[in-house]
C-alpha cells in the first residue's frame, strides 16, 4: 500500500511517499520570504505553494524511483491551517486521485503531529499522552488508539510557538524566532526576569497572552535602562523560555498524575526545543514511561506524518469523497470545541 501525500497548511510546502507504514521519501521547501514581514502572509504562502508543489511531489516520487501510476492513494492536509494554502494541497491531491483513479484522503494536520514519532519509525505504546506544541497549536491529548483521541486541554489564546516568535521579534530576532531565541537563552540568566506561569480554570489548558504582554513591558523597561548595552536580551530570552517550558511541563505532569499512560510523546515545531525535550525526558524517566520524540525535521510541518496517517487510514478502508472541503478551523475531535 503506497500513498503520496502533500502538506501545505502554512508556510512549508512538503511531499512524501509512504509504503506499508514506512516513509520512503520526504521533501520540504520552507518559504523563507515571510521573514521580511515578521510572520506568514497568507496570500504569498498560497502563491508559493502553487509555484512549488508539483515539482516537489515529483521529486518525492523520483527519489524512490516510484511511478505515480502505481500509487494506491493520494492525500493532503485538509485542515487546520490557512484556507488558501490548504486549498492548493487539497486541489492537487484530488487531481492526482482523479487522474490515477485512486482514493483521496484528507488528513487532519493535528493528527499528523500526534503520530510524527511513529512516522519516524518509533512504536508508540498505548495509551499515550501527547503534547502537541507548535506555532498555531498547543494541546494535550490522550491517545487510546489510532483515531481514538481525547482532548484534555488546549491553549485559551496564543500558542507556545507563536509566543516564541513574537517575543523573539521584540528582541530583534527575525521570523521564525523560536530556535534562535533558544540559542540566545543559552547565554542568559533564566531567573533575571520574574515571569509568572499562567493559571487556568482547567488545569490542563494553556495561556500565553499574559506572558507575551509581560515580556513586552520588560523589553521596554530594559531598553530604557540599558540603552547602550544589549546583554539583558540573553537574560530575557532565558527567563521567557523557562516560563514557557514550565507551563508545558506543569500541564503534562498534572495529566500524568490524573491518568494511566504507557508512554509520553510530543509533536510540533516547539518539540524541537532542547530544554523541553530535556525536562520531559527527566519527567518520563522518573515515571518509568517511554518518551517518544520525533527527529527535528519531523517536528516542523512535513508531509511524512500526513502520508503515514493516510496510509494507515487507507489500510483500514477509510477514504474521503472528492467533495470533502478544506477546513481552516478543523479540530482533532469534532465535538471538542
Amino acid at each position: 500500500m503506497t500513498v503520496l501525500a502533500v502538506e501545505t497548511s502554512c508556510d512549508e510546502t512538503a511531499a512524501a511517499v509512504v509504503r506499508d507504514g514506512r516513509v520512503l521519501s520526504s521533501v520540504v521547501a520552507t518559504q523563507e520570504v515571510h521573514a521580511l514581514w515578521g510572520g506568514v502572509v497568507p496570500e504569498v504562502a498560497s502563491r508559493l505553494h502553487q509555484r512549488t508543489l508539483t515539482a516537489l511531489a515529483a521529486e518525492a516520487l523520483k527519489r524512490v524511483q516510484f511511478e505515480a501510476r502505481a500509487l494506491d492513494g493520494a492525500a493532503a492536509t485538509i485542515g487546520p491551517g490557512l484556507i488558501g494554502a490548504l486549498l492548493v494541497g487539497v486541489s492537487y491531491a484530488k487531481g492526482v486521485a482523479v487522474a490515477l483513479d485512486v482514493p483521496f484522503l484528507g488528513i487532519n494536520h493535528l493528527e499528523g503531529h500526534l503520530w510524527s514519532a511513529a512516522a519516524a519509525g518509533e512504536q508508540l505504546p498505548l495509551p499515550a499522552l501527547a503534547l502537541l506544541v507548535s506555532g498555531g497549536h498547543t494541546e494535550l491529548v490522550r491517545i487510546s488508539g489510532f483515531g481514538d483521541y481525547y482532548p484534555l486541554g488546549a491553549t485559551l489564546d496564543d500558542a507556545a510557538g507563536e509566543a516564541f516568535d513574537k517575543v523573539g521579534g521584540l528582541l530583534g530576532i527575525p521570523y521564525p524566532a523560536g530556535a534562535k531565541l533558544a540559542k540566545l537563552a543559552e547565554h542568559g540568566d533564566n531567573r533575571a526576569f520574574p515571569f509568572a506561569v499562567a493559571r487556568t480554570d482547567n488545569p490542563f489548558d494553556f495561556s500565553y497572552s499574559g506572558l507575551k504582554s509581560a515580556a513586552l513591558r520588560a523589553v521596554r523597561r530594559a531598553e530604557e535602562q540599558h540603552a547602550e548595552n544589549s546583554s539583558w536580551k540573553a537574560d530575557l530570552a532565558a527567563s521567557f523560555q523557562r516560563c514557557v517550558i514550565r507551563q508545558l511541563v506543569q500541564r503534562v505532569t498534572r495529566a500524568l498524575d490524573g491518568g494511566e499512560y504507557a508512554s509520553l510523546t510530543i509533536g510540533g515545531g516547539v518539540a524541537a526545543n532542547h530544554l523541553l525535550r530535556e525536562q520531559l525526558a527527566g519527567l518520563a524517566r522518573n515515571r518509568g514511561l517511554r518518551l517518544l520524540v520525533p527527529p527535528v525535521d519531523y517536528c516542523t510541518d512535513n508531509a511524512a506524518m500526513i502520508a503515514w496517517v493516510a496510509e494507515h487510514r487507507l489500510r483500514r478502508g477509510e477514504t474521503d469523497p472528492l467533495s470533502a472541503e478544506a477546513d481552516p478551523n478543523l479540530t482533532l475531535v469534532p465535538d471538542s470545541a
